[in-house]
């Protein structure tokens, strides 16, 4: 059996790579993983039409299998991260994150935690060994619907920040079509922020179409000087900003604003941040100026919050812009980063803009070549040969395969932007050379 689980559960096309058999599968195998430890399992989906088929398949498993289910509807996969780990339990998000809606995906938490890789083995395990188990009559579990739920996550976070400062501007929300449609207006509108939502009415299909945190075009090229524009992907649980002129603020610089904010209030635990491999090198300089030290993983805001559990830091993300506030929440979590940063530059005192103009960003580009063969891209000796070569004080480059599309993805970084281009392109068509032998 092909491996499911990829860098963010298990992830494909719908009905193709993606079957309600396979959700179904899933939902029966998860439930047996954990029975015994866990008697509920709580699920939750995102926008696109698909989920409620592959609710429906994953409910279903689950209680053939004897666990009980407890539906919560559309809400951000960081609002079922909160529930599981206040709950006490396991939850399994149906999303795809910021893909299209022709994917979809299915990913396990546990007490607000993705599981470990470990148990993903042992789950795909029972199904190549087993691929259902079903209960007798009496020990079927029971399927509810449990919406109320979501006003938990609602409470908290309208109770975290109702006496936290935010600066007077008007701010213009992105939602993708997403499962953010479902709190972010309450919850701004509850925070007296001043704010227009665009993007917050979902169809079952137009999720991340030509919006959300992958098209920051749509929402900067509108801006004028002075407003902000607040971007969400599929499933919220990353979160970028926007500026007039179409200027970009990506997760390095969201990081940087909120580690300096949390380090001059005593949040920032042993005065350090974890990032990716693919941050800039730019925002790594700007924390040794403040005396934080940058911890950097390989990309997956999984293995961000593993270093952050191991070295107890309080703060982590992705240039993407996920960020996991560790204090707050145990996941990348969208909302949560756009009202930390509203409130760190009131507290600082200082615009969005003043911080992304001061902000010491080296020419970076990130490049996805499609590609039917990853591994094949990877095993390239020409391309292994024309890294090492170009291995340089003056040059990073990340190469590497992406876990949940069929892409290889290239960044390259330095001091001067000409030679970054050059370099990229010519690391572009290495690949594609590679991908036609």
């Amino acid at each position: 059996m092909k491996k499911l689980f990829g860098t963010d559960g298990v992830r494909g096309i719908i009905n193709e790579e993606l079957t309600a058999e396979l959700a179904m599968k899933l939902g029966n195998a998860v439930s047996r993983y954990f029975l015994g430890k866990y008697n509920k399992l709580i699920i939750a989906k995102d926008t696109r039409g698909s989920g409620d088929l592959l609710e429906s398949a994953v409910a279903a498993g689950a209680a053939a299998a004897g666990m009980d289910v407890e539906l919560i509807g559309i809400v951000p996969t960081p609002t079922l991260a909160f529930i599981t780990k206040e709950t006490g339990t396991i939850g399994i998000m149906i999303s795809a994150s910021h893909n299209p809606a022709v994917y979809n995906g299915i990913k396990v938490l546990e007490k607000g935690m993705k599981i470990p890789d470990e148990a993903e083995v042992e789950i795909e395990g029972l199904i190549v060994e087993k691929p259902y188990h079903y209960s007798i009559y009496s020990d079927v579990g029971r399927v509810g619907y449990n919406p109320g739920l979501r006003d938990m996550y609602l409470q908290y976070v309208i109770n975290k920040y109702k006496s936290r400062p935010f600066p007077d501007v008007e701010v213009i929300v992105d939602g993708a079509n997403g499962a953010i449609s479902t709190v972010v207006k309450e919850v701004y509108n509850a925070l007296g922020i001043n704010a227009d939502f665009r993007y917050i009415n979902p169809n079952g299909i137009n999720i991340n179409d030509g919006c959300g945190s992958l098209h920051p075009h749509v929402i900067g090229e509108e801006l004028k000087s002075g407003q902000i524009g607040v971007l969400f992907d599929g499933d919220a649980d990353r979160c970028l900003f926007v500026l007039a002129g179409n200027q970009l603020v990506d997760g390095d610089k969201l990081m940087a604003l909120n580690a300096h904010h949390m380090m001059k209030n005593g949040r920032l635990k042993n005065n350090t941040v974890v990032a990716t491999i693919m941050s800039n090198l730019g925002f790594e300089r700007f924390l040794q100026e403040k005396g934080i030290e940058l911890l950097r993983t390989k990309v997956g805001d999984k293995y961000v919050l593993e270093k952050m559990l191991q070295t107890e830091s309080a703060l982590g993300g992705e240039q993407s812009g996920h960020i996991i506030f560790l204090d707050l929440n145990t996941t990348g979590d969208g909302l949560i980063t756009s009202l930390e940063t509203f409130s760190s530059l009131a507290d600082l005192g200082i615009t969005l803009e003043e911080f992304h103009q001061n902000f010491p960003a080296y020419p970076q580009i990130l490049r996805n070549v499609p590609v039917s063969d990853k591994k094949k891209i990877m095993d390239c000796e020409r391309l292994k040969e024309e890294l090492e070569n170009l291995k340089s004080d003056d040059l990073r480059i990340v190469l590497r395969p992406s876990g949940t599309e069929p892409y290889v993805r290239i960044m390259v970084e330095g001091e001067i932007e000409e030679v970054v281009n050059a370099v990229c392109e010519r690391l572009v068509d290495l690949v594609e050379e590679c991908a036609n032998e």
